[in-house]
């Protein structure tokens, strides 16, 4: 009698230890989302800038990252990890736990529904609000594979943010237009972006925003305007509709496209874009096709 007594007092004493010291979270939320976890990501990152203390997200990967918010007087790390069900299904599950009242929180959590877990239900629901509206600006539809184009080019080399591409494009425009009229340069198609280095876990984005042009010998010689060649290569092609600011959610897509079809690709995506932003109009009307490089074989 005395050893079942053992027993069971270990094992309290065990379920206890880990409920309140061991168990990675004070609170679990699980909900389903109609997006994919890239496009899940980049709109935490958006919702998260509307807090009046900003703390930078926590990156590993677009399925899984740590997100802390000051909430009242306490620090509350949420914890995403992302699962994609389908093209435009995504389970979630955020572990969130309060880095000051963490103990206070798994004692009432059990017995009542706190103000804690309401509060953090609230947040994830205007998330998910959030969210919706959002997926309602844009439409991804995946092509498949298709070659890139080859054309000579005038480039400026650019480095924002993300989602600070756009303004960087049309900051330079009418610069980059301006040069090549001015010097009497024929333009050879719609300008395109050409991404050299996508650093998720920075937010930081290289890329050329550049202009296909005839080649000739009186080109301008500018130090912010590079020349180059485009060749033709294998991609995979999607088509993109909505403001050019959240045209990386087709980038996310083709990657998940990729994955889904074992094909290894550059992470250097392509975009040509076929509206002026500067002319308004509606934004689902604006087209951009975007190119994922497949790697190229070694044999």
């Amino acid at each position: 009698m005395r050893k079942i007594s053992s027993i069971i007092l270990a094992l309290v004493v065990g379920v206890i230890l880990w409920y309140f010291v061991l168990k990675p979270q004070d609170y679990q939320v699980n909900f389903k989302a109609k997006a994919i976890p890239g496009t899940i990501f980049e709109s935490v990152k958006a919702w998260n800038q509307g807090f009046d203390s900003v703390i930078p997200l926590d990156y590993e990967s677009p399925r899984h990252f740590r997100q802390t918010i000051l909430v009242n007087d306490s620090l509350q790390v949420f914890e995403w990890e992302i699962q994609k069900v389908h093209d435009s299904l995504s389970e979630v599950q955020v572990n969130i736990t309060d880095l000051d009242y963490s103990f206070n929180n798994r004692l009432g959590v059990p017995f009542s529904d706190t103000d804690f877990e309401k509060g953090s239900r609230r947040l994830l629901l205007d998330f998910n609000d959030f969210l919706n509206d959002h997926i309602q600006l844009f439409t991804v539809s995946i092509e498949g594979e298709e070659e890139i184009f080859s054309s000579f080019c005038a480039c400026i080399p650019l480095t924002t943010t993300t989602e600070g591409k756009a303004l960087g494009m049309m900051k330079n425009h009418n610069f980059l237009n301006g040069i090549l009229l001015q010097n009497q340069v024929q333009l050879n198609g719609p300008p395109f972006v050409q991404v050299v280095d996508w650093d998720l876990k920075n937010n930081r984005l290289s890329y050329n925003f550049c202009n296909p042009i005839i080649r000739s010998e009186k080109l301008p010689d500018h130090p912010d305007i590079v020349y180059k060649r485009i060749f033709s290569q294998n991609a995979i092609k999607a088509i993109y509709h909505g403001n050019y600011i959240t045209s990386d959610r087709a980038w996310f897509a083709l990657l998940d496209y990729a994955e889904e079809k074992n094909i290894p690709v550059e992470r250097t995506p392509i975009e040509v874009f076929y509206n002026n932003p500067n002319m308004g109009g509606n934004e689902l009307e604006w087209t951009t096709e975007v190119f994922m490089p497949i790697k190229e074989s070694d044999e």
